[in-house]
């Protein structure tokens, strides 16, 4: 194996996603000398199969759904049916400008990119293309890709991931979705927007399941009033072929009969073949172990984004190889408060929160010292005239700060920035109640909320 000109770098890391290219541009801009190895593309699941490619189906659907309703705005529009050639030719703009943009970036900033499959081969070094890299540290961020169930053999044809349902040349007459979280959601929300009458299976007992149950249920309505058809609580048992497209049998015996089956049950960590146990770096259930500062049981190794146990969203990623970057510079960054970070499902209507839910303050503050407010977005102008509805729900410690912000309405994902510094900083509501929020904007009742659990609401009732 021979080494890339006997050149020592400061940090090799292994996979340009989100985490792996953050870490890169920043130890970059901190003086160290980097390189980055992806096999795919740069820019990983979030911008080639994810975040970027998933968000512009939904708004392609969002425009779908405006032309069908354009006559409750006084707006003569026809809707003639969805060309999904133009939908991908949009969406695909979207990627390759951004994946441009990227790539110049890192070119700019003197990074060594690598393109070929890696392999950890020792505590220090990285082979690929048959050179070996050596660095004074690595950084493992390999990702994840979807998940399925034991016997579910995702054909791509019939049964499909998240991969296939992005580049599908048709929209489906029926779809079941397997999986009510984020996934399961947006891409239920999108086909219904196209036209397609979909049913989603969850296990649990709400659909994102992850979100406070206030949130769940707003969610529920709102897909209920939209014909979205969900069925929750019991889990899948088993698919099989029809002559037409699906039948997925459940474990009470209910069946649903479709075109095709989404799995959309998550996504677990690119680990396996890697190199990375022989190396020594402790491992569970595919997924790389790491402190709060993201170093893994080996003292050169470090480890970010879907391949560690922590939240999987592309800013996560962002954030920890930031973290790690500034750590091997010198600095001193503090870890990540994992509450504190925004979370957005982008289906229609939208759901966002930051902050802890209900049940988990209740459950690190006890229930006698858990207060809650809900602002119901009718008492909202804007969100009036963009004919949306839902609420926001405010947690906090009694006479204490703002622990929990949750919020459901199109477009509410836009306000989670301002919820984001609430949380962070400790908020009180009368320090919120106290700011002047923009009239009429749908970011005014998030103002109107903290008035009012500030005890003087104003376009609410005490």
């Amino acid at each position: 194996m021979a080494n890339d000109a006997s050149t020592v770098f400061d940090l090799v890391i292994l996979g340009g996603g989100s985490g792996g290219y953050a870490a890169a541009l920043r130890a970059s801009q901190l003086g160290l000398d980097v390189a980055l190895i992806e096999k795919n593309k740069l820019g990983g699941t979030c911008l080639h199969n994810g975040c970027i490619p998933t968000k512009a189906l939904l708004h392609a659907g969002e425009i779908a759904d405006a032309a069908r309703e354009g006559a409750e705005f006084g707006v003569k529009a026809t809707f003639d049916g969805i060309d999904m050639a133009g939908v991908h030719k949009y969406k695909d703009g979207v990627v390759s400008g951004l994946y441009k943009g990227l790539q110049g970036l890192v070119a700019s900033r003197k990074i060594t990119y690598v393109e070929g499959e890696g392999r950890l081969s020792s505590p220090t070094s990285v082979d690929v293309n048959g050179r070996r890299y050596e660095g004074r540290h690595v950084l493992l961020a390999t990702g994840s890709v979807p998940r399925s169930l034991p016997g579910l053999t995702i054909d791509g044809d019939r049964v499909i991931s998240s991969d296939h349902a992005l580049v599908l040349d048709r929209v489906p007459k029926s779809a079941i979705v397997l999986g009510g979280g984020v996934i399961g959601v947006e891409f239920a929300s999108a086909w219904k927007s196209f036209g397609a009458d979909v049913t989603i299976v969850e296990g649990l007992p709400h659909l994102v399941p992850a979100e406070d149950e206030n949130s769940s249920k707003l969610l529920e309505r709102a897909f209920r009033k939209r014909g979205i058809k969900f069925n929750l609580g019991t889990f899948f048992k088993s698919v099989e072929y029809t002559s037409d497209g699906v039948a997925v049998t459940l474990a009470d015996g209910k069946t649903f009969e479709a075109e095709l089956l989404l799995v959309a049950i998550g996504r677990g960590p690119v680990s396996q073949g890697l190199g990375y146990e022989e190396a020594g770096v402790a491992m569970d259930r595919g997924f790389v172990l790491v402190d709060e500062f993201c170093r893994t049981n080996v003292p050169t190794v470090s480890a970010v984004g879907d391949l560690i146990p922590t939240l999987q969203l592309a800013h996560v990623g962002f954030a920890e190889g930031i973290l790690v970057a500034e750590r091997l510079a010198g600095l001193s960054p503090v870890p990540i408060d994992y509450d504190g970070v925004p979370r957005v499902t982008y289906c229609h209507p939208e759901v966002a929160s930051v902050g802890v839910s209900e049940a988990r303050a209740k459950e690190l503050y006890g229930a006698d010292q858990v207060v809650t407010l809900k602002y119901n977005l009718a008492g909202n102008g804007k969100s009036k005239i963009l004919k949306t509805a839902g609420e926001i729900k405010l947690v906090r410690v009694r006479d204490g700060a703002v622990v929990g912000v949750h919020m459901v309405g199109d477009r509410l994902g836009e306000q989670v920035g301002e919820a984001q510094l609430i949380y962070n900083w400790e908020a009180l509501p009368a320090e919120v109640a106290q700011l002047i929020h923009a009239h009429p904007t749908q970011n005014e009742a998030l103002g109107e909320a903290h008035l009012a659990l500030a005890g003087k609401p104003l376009h609410s009732h005490d």
